[in-house]
């Protein structure tokens, strides 16, 4: 009797651990697998190099994304809508006519040697189907369809850091948007390229300011391959290697980060980096928005004196705190350019183990 208790005992014991075991391994799914990944790569000894170095950037977006649809005026006179009801602003074409697409001007050629019909597959909310839109000839003898597209888009951003471990680099701390359409890029490829800060347009309230440079597209100096909400990751051109920073940091985990002084690197005049001065103001360590983990204010004279605060292109400059780089700057309120969100540099590090 008293070893069937025993027994019983440590059967009741086996399916405490077992359930529990089972309700962490589900409750690490939940949340999306990533929480086990992310511990597995981002560790408190790991380090990375801070970057802070402006730079220009180009992306392919993978297809053509439609911006807008519009009317044709056909040869007789009528006014035509060949794409209404069948495309709508956000819409990425992939295919036309069994072609993949890569530029405006491929579509345009398709277009113009199609006969009655473009046939499309086409990319809405994830989703993949097939489409037919009726051409229409106008008074040049030219064929259209009535629908503005965009292939890539370019801009001045903010290298955050260089994993010498993996070979790859994060910028940003955002990813790329469409800036009609405001939805994230989905990326075929592209560029970091050298630029040279030659202005600041200064941010006022209301108004963001803006990084104005020179971007030297004959000087690659790495490769896009991936835009996520956290930046934009890819790998660097071997031969650019030797002009980045060497000097590795620790990284800061989040509970490690708290309110009070830090540093940002960032590029607001030619192309050197400079450290200031910010505050962290508040941490939110439970956001839903994980760009949005801190609020940090510019404190140091200098940069307010050039730049008034966070203007566009100084996205992705990281936070440095007791020196450990800790995040990096992602957003600037428009309200009071003094101030601005941060990302947690290991939710940037978390996204780059899951490519």
């Amino acid at each position: 009797m008293g070893s069937s208790k025993l027994l019983n005992k440590k059967i009741l014991l086996f399916l405490m651990v077992t359930i529990a075991l089972s309700l962490s391994l589900y409750l690490v799914n939940a949340f999306g697998i990533p929480l086990r990944r992310a511990r597995a790569h981002v560790l408190p000894d790991m380090e990375i190099i801070p970057v802070g170095r402006a730079v220009g950037v180009r992306i392919n977006s993978d297809g053509l994304m439609v911006l807008g649809i519009g009317s044709v005026k056909a040869y007789d006179g009528t006014i035509k809508n060949p794409c209404e009801d069948i495309l709508k602003p956000g819409d990425l074409l992939i295919y036309a006519n069994s072609q993949r697409l890569g530029s405006k001007e491929q579509l345009m050629q398709i277009i113009k040697n199609s006969k009655e019909f473009v046939n499309f597959k086409i990319k809405r909310d994830g989703e993949i189907s097939a489409v037919k839109i009726p051409t229409v000839t106008d008074a040049d003898g030219i064929n259209r369809i009535g629908v503005w597209v965009r292939d890539s888009t370019q801009g001045i951003g903010t290298i955050t850091y260089y994993n010498p471990t993996t070979g790859r680099f994060a910028a940003l701390g955002h990813g790329v948007q469409d800036v009609d359409t405001k939805k994230l890029l989905q990326v075929k490829g592209g560029y970091l390229m050298d630029s040279t800060i030659k202005s600041v347009r200064k941010a006022l309230k209301g108004s963001p300011g803006e990084l104005i440079g020179d971007i030297n597209t004959s000087r690659i100096l790495g490769y896009v391959k991936h835009n996520s909400n956290y930046g934009i990751y890819g790998t660097l051109e071997i031969s650019a290697i030797p002009d980045f920073p060497k000097e590795r940091f620790k990284i800061g985990l989040k509970d490690a980060v708290h309110e009070g002084p830090a540093k940002i690197l960032s590029c607001v005049n030619g192309n050197g980096v400079n450290e200031y001065d910010v505050f962290i103001e508040t941490i939110n360590r439970n956001t839903s928005d994980d760009t949005k983990g801190m609020i940090v204010r510019i404190t140091d004279p200098n940069l307010l004196a050039r730049t008034n605060g966070i203007v566009q292109g100084m996205s992705g400059s990281p936070i440095i705190q007791n020196g450990r780089i800790i995040g990096a700057i992602t957003h600037v309120f428009v309200q009071d350019p003094t101030k601005g969100y941060g990302i947690f540099i290991e939710n940037m590090l978390a996204e780059e183990s899951r490519q």
